[in-house]
């Protein structure tokens, strides 16, 4: 084969991989983007019914609401590899169902202007993290080793002040949290692009974007929860 000929090849697998990985990137925000609009109407729904609202926190229902997401995020990581791209949509919009279920006290406790607000406060954050992991070439895995070491201590710290009810312990909390979720979504967004690579060469490119999405959709979530405890207004 000549030179040019190889040369030619070599561009057109990049410039394939290239456009891959954009179509990729899209359908991880496309999911995304669609489970978050999801999880909201479901928590504003809710909002809306006393019924619903009792039904959700004033029965077992609770407990299956608050449990049943960390099971299937786990189930997923473990096995999303060998199930059907079907069976890995059906978990993803169940989880995203159960969080706008959990969720649904905030429309109560905070105003509505606020909440609106604070979603935007966080959307910016959460791109110009999205956009500085996306394109730096700096080696974020160091830094999302620290993170995940941060959000382990998030969620101790989290689980003792469950029983120590502290005002002060909270607030800081949540201010670590912050630092914490915008970090790990630059480092989300490095990290897509070699899952991409990966799967891309297994042909597991679908099922890699909806466990990227739920990744990015988890710290968008944390992120919008805790700066909301900073910026929400709550009702009198």
């Amino acid at each position: 084969m000549a030179r040019s000929d190889v040369f030619t090849s070599s561009s057109a697998k990049a410039l394939q991989y290239r456009e891959g990985l954009r179509a990729f990137m899209l359908r991880v925000y496309n999911y995304m983007a669609a489970a978050l609009v999801f999880t909201g109407l479901i928590s504003y729904g809710v909002s809306t019914s006393p019924e619903l609202i009792q039904a959700v926190y004033g029965t077992p229902l609770f407990y299956v609401v608050i449990f049943a997401p960390l099971g299937i995020s786990l189930f997923l990581g473990v096995r999303l590899e060998r199930m059907a791209v079907s069976t890995a949509q059906t978990l993803f919009w169940t989880f995203a169902a159960l969080i706008g279920l959990s969720l649904s006290s905030i429309f109560i406790v905070y105003t509505a202007e606020s909440i609106v607000r604070v979603f935007f406060i966080s959307a910016a954050m959460f791109a110009a993290a999205s956009l500085y992991g996306y394109t730096t070439k700096q080696d974020l895995g160091p830094i999302g080793s620290f993170l995940f070491m941060g959000l382990v201590g998030i969620i101790i710290a989290s689980f003792v002040n469950m029983f120590m009810k502290s005002d002060q312990l909270s607030w800081m909390i949540s201010f670590i949290a912050v630092g914490v979720f915008a970090g790990l979504t630059a480092y989300d967004n490095q990290k897509l692009k070699q899952m991409y690579s990966d799967a891309w060469q297994r042909d597991q490119s679908e099922k890699t974007a909806i466990i990227g999405a739920l990744n990015l959709y988890l710290n968008f979530i944390n992120l919008f929860l805790h700066l909301l405890r900073f910026f929400g207004d709550r009702r009198n």
